[in-house]
């Protein structure tokens, strides 16, 4: 296995920019995830490592290897694409072991080789099926083998998923999971979808515009976004502006449009350097972190109208109007009345669950 570093690589198609300034370490069997919207640069990032592009800046290692001028062919890196790319002529088994015939493995190894990968994706007796006798979830095992069956130092998949439905979304992301850590591949996986992202990654990359918004654990992502489009694009979120009224100690007090007091822990307000009484921040407060009061006061406890009201039998969804600011929130059931459009209603803000984003 192999880590893998784009050192301040650059993307240009003629006049067009498709990925600025990408600077990134992926450690050796790290499980490291590209996540943003459509035409973000993320595959456009993932075809540079692959070699398919080549940067217009910046270079690319594997390990102490620079691999920034080889061909696809030399890196050693398998490869599963959004629609698997499948011979539709060839059978499973023929599929699979296309790889190693090219590197021209012997027929003995290569029979070896491919059923060894096929027992671990589970396709055991599916090796003389053609493609089209296949389902979409059996297609793309068939593509993951196809990549794994030459034993590359880094795996690469591009949206592998997005052809899945939901059921079989959930069920494939748990076996790509289970072969990355019995493999313990390197591995850099490619997709829009957030659920993909958290529950797959070691670390994920969030980008916009071709630009690297955020790097960090699952938990770093979700809880500590450091601007708006990743707080609004990782799940769902509350966003308040406000002004800072005092700093005390490891705490931050802060008033909203609203009119309410808000006190966040400032070890939280990374990436800002500096939080100054009179400056203008923005926060993050997730709804899950929300909890229905039974006072109408205390510290960070604010009341608003009820603007909708989602009972989900786990839990209970909150919309409600909070002075001029509108606050989402998720409790878990406990068998309380459900309060209806108009009532009065008192939320909990804990302060530790309050993050500051630039």
């Amino acid at each position: 296995m192999s880590s893998v570093t784009l050192d301040h690589v650059h993307k240009r198609f003629g006049t067009a920019k498709g990925v600025e300034d990408v600077h990134i370490h992926i450690e050796s069997g790290e499980f490291f995830t590209f996540l943003g919207p459509s035409g973000c640069g993320k595959t456009t990032t993932l075809r540079m490592i692959a070699g398919f592009y080549y940067p217009s800046e910046g270079n690319i290692r594997f390990g102490s290897q620079d691999v920034t001028d080889l061909p696809p062919h030399k890196r050693n890196t398998g490869m599963v694409f959004q629609n698997y790319a499948l011979f539709p002529h060839m059978t499973v088994f023929e599929n699979i072991a296309f790889g190693l015939q090219v590197r021209k493995v012997s027929k003995t190894e290569a029979k070896e080789r491919v059923e060894r990968i096929m027992g671990l994706v589970r396709l055991e007796g599916y090796g003389e099926r053609r493609i089209d006798q296949l389902s979409g979830g059996q297609q793309q095992r068939v593509a993951l083998a196809r990549a794994l069956v030459i034993e590359p130092q880094i795996l690469l998949l591009d949206e592998p998923l997005s052809n899945l439905d939901a059921k079989l979304r959930e069920e494939t992301r748990f076996e790509i999971k289970r072969l990355q850590l019995e493999l313990g591949i390197t591995t850099i996986y490619v997709t829009h979808d957030q659920a993909e992202a958290m529950s797959m990654s070691d670390r994920i990359m969030v980008m916009q515009g071709g630009v690297v918004q955020q790097i960090g654990t699952p938990h770093d992502i979700y809880h500590a976004p450091v601007n708006r489009f990743v707080a609004s694009f990782i799940g769902e979120t509350n966003l308040w502006t406000g002004t800072v009224v005092a700093v005390e100690g490891d705490e931050v007090q802060v008033r909203t449009s609203s009119g309410q007091l808000l006190c966040g822990l400032r070890k939280n307000a990374s990436p800002l350097s500096r939080i100054a009484v009179g400056e203008s921040v923005l926060m993050s407060i997730r709804p899950e972190s929300i909890q229905e009061s039974l006072v109408s006061e205390g510290e960070n406890v604010v009341t608003g109208t009820v603007e909708m009201a989602e009972f989900t039998g786990a839990c209970v969804n909150y919309v409600a109007q909070v002075g001029s600011e509108p606050l989402r929130s998720m409790s878990i059931n406990l068998g309380r009345p459900i309060k209806q459009r108009g009532a009065s209603i008192g939320m909990h803000i804990p302060k530790e669950s309050i993050y500051f984003a630039e």
